[in-house]
């Protein structure tokens, strides 16, 4: 099993106040994936997964749809360092 960890910024159309963050954490936990999420400032979400590579894959697909009243209309990628230790998902304010 290859571990990754890979940054992602969803952009909207709606990504902010639609449960945006707490779907994040919902799949992350399904997928039993680390690592935090939270909103930014120009409202847009930004985060980090980390663990299997082919669950990270999932992963992405759900973040560029997001939940049912989301509206993503990009969602950018960046491979980061694994982070040794991590053992949670968290929404980060």
């Amino acid at each position: 099993m290859a571990v990754k960890r890979v940054y992602f910024l969803a952009h909207g159309g709606t990504v902010q106040g639609v449960g945006y963050r707490y779907f994040t954490r919902r799949q992350a936990n399904e997928l039993d994936l680390t690592g935090w999420v939270r909103n930014l400032p120009n409202n847009k979400v930004e985060g980090e997964v980390q663990g299997d590579e082919t669950a990270i894959a999932t992963m992405m697909q759900k973040l560029d749809r997001g939940p049912s009243s989301a509206k993503v209309v990009r969602l950018d990628k960046e491979d980061r360092e694994v982070v040794e230790g991590d053992a949670e998902f968290q929404i980060r304010r």
